[in-house]
């Protein structure tokens, strides 16, 4: 869904980019942005996190809980999964670059719990200005989108993660891009064998993304 240029609740993050775009400006900037409504209820801004110049990049969809309370991307349950399965596939999470579609974190109070709440599209197309500053900054070869909002942000809604899982694609120009579950999804697998299945897949998706750097 495009944003209206005359919708004042979205006004995009494009305003609050900062002259210098390298990833220590970017993220400076970044704190004091309000380009879309979330940014009133989250503890503060979750921006990316590596080396500019890491080789591959890793997309979610947003901050979770963790993530939004200790202002960095993939540190909680699902980051821990991640960081296991990256190192099962042989890539060191230090020489990656990960971040989020959406950098606040959206949620809805069930009690005393903050539970994730999808973000909608136009939050996704408001904070989309920080999504591509980081990748030009970055300049990743690589980038890996985890989850559908995040593959959809990217190679638009009509892609399915069922369908293009793990597959490379190779644009004429910017980094290849590929696509695979988020490592939250297999937490919510329904039984133990189910999530080590899933864990199995979603290593053999990153084995296919480490190959993919030395082809």
């Amino acid at each position: 869904m495009a944003i209206k240029k005359s919708d004042p609740e979205y006004p995009s993050a494009a305003a609050f980019l900062p002259p210098k775009k390298t990833i220590p400006a970017l993220r400076a900037a970044a704190k004091s942005c309000e380009g879309c409504p979330l940014h009133l209820h989250a503890t503060q801004t979750v921006f990316g996190e590596g080396p500019a110049g890491a080789r591959i990049l890793f997309i979610g969809e947003q901050p979770g809980d963790q993530e939004d309370l200790r202002g960095r991307p993939f540190v909680g349950p699902a980051g821990r999964l991640l960081d296991e399965a990256l190192e099962e596939a042989g890539i060191k999470r230090s020489e990656t670059f990960m971040t989020n579609a959406v950098k606040h974190f959206k949620f809805e109070m069930r009690g005393k719990r903050r539970l994730h709440a999808k973000p909608r599209a136009r939050e996704i197309e408001a904070c989309r200005p920080w999504l591509d500053a980081e990748i030009a900054a970055v300049k990743p070869r690589l980038i890996v989108c985890l989850g559908a909002t995040a593959a959809q942000a990217m190679m638009g809604r009509a892609f399915r993660i069922t369908k293009e899982r793990g597959k490379v694609f190779k644009p004429a120009d910017g980094p290849w891009i590929m696509a695979t579950v988020h490592p939250s999804s297999i937490l919510r697998a329904p039984d133990d064998e189910s999530r080590r299945q899933a864990k199995r897949d979603f290593i053999k998706d990153l084995k296919k993304a480490a190959s993919a750097l030395e082809s």
